[in-house]
């Protein structure tokens, strides 16, 4: 990331598209599982703290164990909501409550805020305080749908199960239908088989006989690769496969003693040159991209892959996969990027917008891009 390069603020992020900003009803089914699970500890505590110490007669004792469980379930919600976004209940609906600000885990301070108002809203006010929150993220201008305690700990609630992407596809002209019965019916054509001319066009000397293409053995057009071959590896090959004969092509005879030089061929024309792309990563780590390229906590290479780098990143809280995602120029120019089906994904942030990459699916990155993959993050720059 650039030194020029700024954060947006969570109240002033561009929403997201409809389909990555969680729907109100999986909020809300996310939400009752979370509170069944909650209240029935709370209710084992309760019963507990009665039988053992309340009926006894340690009155303040059972009291204290109560108070102490309902901390101690709060705590391990907060700390599944700060650390890896998610709660037995958003994990169950595809949900994920991350930062406004760049779709980073929000940390323990602020999902402790955010537990803390939710609990005070639900229990004390028999969910009257619940439904208000529910209200103020129905009518968010911003279109985050973010309750005032999403404002406060400064979360958005993502959808966060794979998007499919579909890939444009080429329409096939349609066949041409051939009448072969008709084509018995027709006489032979009186018209001479074909000749080809040597030498580019040039006459054959007297005496030479002419080559004649039979109608039995069509010419083949030539083929060349189409810019993307498939979702997986490789997005694009670089190299044409082991035992691939070169595309055909015309070839001159050698000139003889007694006849003509042959023209020179036409000279080639110049190749462009590839364009050049820089990432850098949060750990410091910089480089140009040279061939395909893997990034992970330990990542390896499938059989056969052209591996060209191997980039280990050291995850804190364990979000990065062990092979996460990989990456690679292909042959138009551009630097494509894909998740190779991690545990929890990768984030494309564009101009302020964060959107999920889909699993096996390839993404074009553009000048100034980053890309999160778990807790680390890539910066996108292309040189010249």
């Amino acid at each position: 990331m650039t030194d020029t390069e700024t954060d947006a603020q969570p109240d002033e992020v561009a929403p997201e598209p409809e389909d990555l900003v969680a729907s109100p009803d999986r909020r809300f089914y996310a939400f009752v599982v979370d509170r069944l699970i909650a209240w029935t500890l709370y209710a084992v505590a309760a019963w507990a703290s009665y039988r053992w110490l309340i009926e006894p007669g340690r009155l303040w004792l059972g009291v204290g164990a109560i108070v102490g469980a309902v901390l101690l379930v709060s705590l391990l919600f907060a700390l599944g909501t700060g650390l890896r976004g998610v709660t037995p209940g958003k994990a169950a609906l595809g949900l994920r409550v991350v930062a406004a600000d760049g779709g980073r885990p929000i940390g323990v301070g602020r999902a402790l805020l955010r537990t803390t108002v939710l609990g005070v809203a639900t229990l004390p006010t028999v969910g009257f305080g619940a439904g208000a929150l529910a209200w103020t993220a129905l009518v968010d201008p911003t279109g985050w749908r973010r309750g005032w305690h999403d404002q406060r700990a400064g979360s958005v609630v993502v959808d966060v199960r794979p998007v499919v992407v579909e890939e444009e596809v080429e329409e096939e002209a349609p066949r041409q239908v051939v009448n072969l019965t008709a084509l018995r019916l027709v006489p032979a054509s009186p018209t001479p088989p074909q000749r080809i001319p040597t030498r580019r066009g040039a006459p054959t000397r007297p005496g030479e006989p002419e080559p004649v293409l039979s109608p039995a053995t069509p010419a083949k057009p030539p083929t060349s690769p189409t810019p993307r071959q498939g979702l997986g590896w490789p997005l694009v090959g670089d190299a044409p496969p082991a035992g691939a004969e070169p595309p055909a092509g015309r070839r001159i005879a050698a000139p003889s003693a007694a006849g003509p030089a042959a023209p020179a061929a036409p000279p080639a024309a110049p190749r462009r040159a590839r364009a050049r792309w820089q990432v850098s990563f949060d750990t410091g780590e910089t480089f140009e991209v040279a061939g395909l390229t893997l990034v992970g906590r330990r990542p390896e290479s499938r059989q056969g892959e052209p591996v060209k780098r191997l980039v280990t990143l050291a995850s804190d809280d364990m979000s990065l996969s062990k092979t996460h995602a990989q990456f690679q120029v292909v042959p138009d120019g551009a630097l494509v990027v894909m998740d190779r089906g991690s545990t929890n994904g990768s984030l494309l942030i564009r101009d302020g917008v964060t959107k999920r990459l889909a699993g096996a699916q390839p993404a074009t990155l553009r000048d100034g891009d980053r890309v999160r993959f778990g807790d680390r993050e890539m910066t996108v720059a292309k040189l010249g």
